[in-house]
């Protein structure tokens, strides 16, 4: 098989050319920005563009398909060659579906969890011995590339995305894999550039829903009321399992599940991350796995890439580094490391950096969202202002949207830095949170002035 892949570059589309390469497939691919870790990742396979730009003449009739990224735009001149040939095009959910038709699909959906929930269920599979395909949406400790895809493996475990496939499918992504094993870890309004009401966006989850082949699994969290509302009207021929926290303790930072009058103790903590556990857990069982043996196999996971990852920590404070940007997850994350360590103080550190988290109509919904933290920071980089072409606002319009008047505000790095570097962390945590990188701020050598 010949494909070629018009933004190689991106998380998914990268990985997913690797594991194509890897099958033996001929692999080509072009984009107009690359970044590590993606360009010495495809160099290492032998197929990193020898140049950015596009280059219609990369696209000819001998290819078998063409994979279109969603950083390309629909006048990219690589995808009008490929439409003016005739050329099959697949987004990349298309494709991984493609890849996968003839296996076991378990789809893990929901605003919020989805690669933990993923990564638990890989790691309980990986210790158990079982062979699998995967996508997942970070780099995981143990696993060389974020997509595997092979002949042989009989199970494909799938984090499903509600953003839309490509510029050419609008569809969201996980009502393409057709699951057989569906998991929705909750409903919080987010990609409101695309999902513009709130009703809209739940749509998006019960079509999944009804996506699950008949005769299959859903597994959804019974703590989250829209999803619980949402899940009882629907009429679908599929086993409805819900889920919710297990029984747990913390004792001296450690937390424990206690599960069949027995004590695990996990490396992961937080009541978002028990609920994640609970719904790898049913994916689990519906793989074959017994409760005890999960809960065994769980105990050695550390957590996925940026979701609470310690970057270093003494005796008397930690400094965790985590993705959270949607109000729902800055809630949680707050609630997670306040109540594992309630006798330190926190300062808590958010980047706004998603469209969705800087449109000032959507701003408010952030109300309350760090009063669990004993000192809250919000930082804009101007430069996202602009690249994005949204209107700065001021100090005090994120003060208020957050209804916190003791917050401090940065939209400059340096600043933000300074202050950082400032802080006297001495039985204290310090959280920081973006699904960005502060404006270039490198936090390892932050952490290693603080500690």
């Amino acid at each position: 098989m010949k494909v070629h892949f018009i933004a190689i570059g991106g998380s998914a589309m990268h990985n997913l050319a690797i594991a194509l390469h890897k099958k033996g497939f001929e692999v080509t691919g072009s984009d107009d920005v690359l970044f590590e870790p993606s360009v010495s990742r495809l160099d290492k396979y032998g197929i990193l563009p020898e140049q950015t730009g596009w280059y219609p003449e990369k696209v000819s009739r001998g290819l078998d398909a063409v994979i279109l990224g969603m950083h390309a735009r629909i006048d990219n001149p690589e995808l009008l060659k490929a439409q003016e040939l005739g050329i099959k095009i697949y987004s990349y959910p298309d494709y991984i579906y493609e890849q996968s038709k003839n296996k076991q699909r378990v789809v893990i959906g929901g605003s919020h969890g989805k690669t933990t929930i993923t990564s638990m269920i890989l790691h309980v599979l990986q210790e158990a011995g079982k062979d699998f395909d995967y996508l997942v949406g970070a780099q995981l400790e143990g696993f060389e590339t974020m997509v595997k895809l092979t002949h042989e493996a009989p199970v494909i475990i799938i984090e499903g995305d509600e953003y839309l496939a490509s510029p050419i499918d609008r569809r969201p992504k996980f009502h393409i894999y057709k699951a057989d094993i569906g998991v929705i870890s909750g409903i919080a309004w987010d990609h409101i550039n695309v999902f513009p009401t709130f009703d809209n966006y739940i749509d998006q989850f019960k079509i999944f829903a009804e996506t699950i082949q008949a005769g299959g699994k859903l597994i959804y969290s019974k703590t989250d009321e829209v999803l619980n509302t949402m899940v009882s009207k629907l009429n679908v021929p599929v086993e409805k399992l819900p889920y919710a926290l297990p029984e747990f303790t913390i004792d001296n930072g450690i937390t424990n599940v206690i599960a069949d009058g027995k004590s695990y103790s996990l490396q992961v903590f937080g009541q978002h991350n028990l609920l994640n556990m609970e719904a790898a857990r049913l994916v689990c069982e519906g793989l074959g796995i017994n409760k005890a043996d999960f809960y065994s196999y769980i105990t050695t996971f550390k957590g996925a890439a940026r979701r609470l990852e310690v970057l270093g920590k003494n005796d008397n404070a930690t400094i965790f580094k985590d993705f959270a940007h949607s109000p729902s997850k800055l809630i949680a994350t707050i609630q997670a490391v306040k109540a594992q360590f309630p006798f330190r103080k926190l300062i808590a550190c958010i980047e706004l950096h998603t469209f969705s988290s800087l449109n000032k109509e959507f701003l408010d919904k952030y109300a309350g969202t760090m009063n669990g933290a004993d000192q809250a920071i919000v930082f804009i980089d101007r430069k996202t202002f602009e690249q994005k072409k949204i209107t700065p606002y001021p100090a005090e319009a994120v003060k208020n949207a957050f209804a916190n008047d003791n917050l401090l505000f940065f939209n400059d790095p340096v600043k933000l830095l300074k202050h950082l570097e400032e802080l006297d962390i001495t039985n204290s945590n310090l959280l920081m949170m973006s699904s960005g990188n502060f404006g270039d701020i490198n936090l390892i050598e932050l952490k290693n002035k603080l500690l």
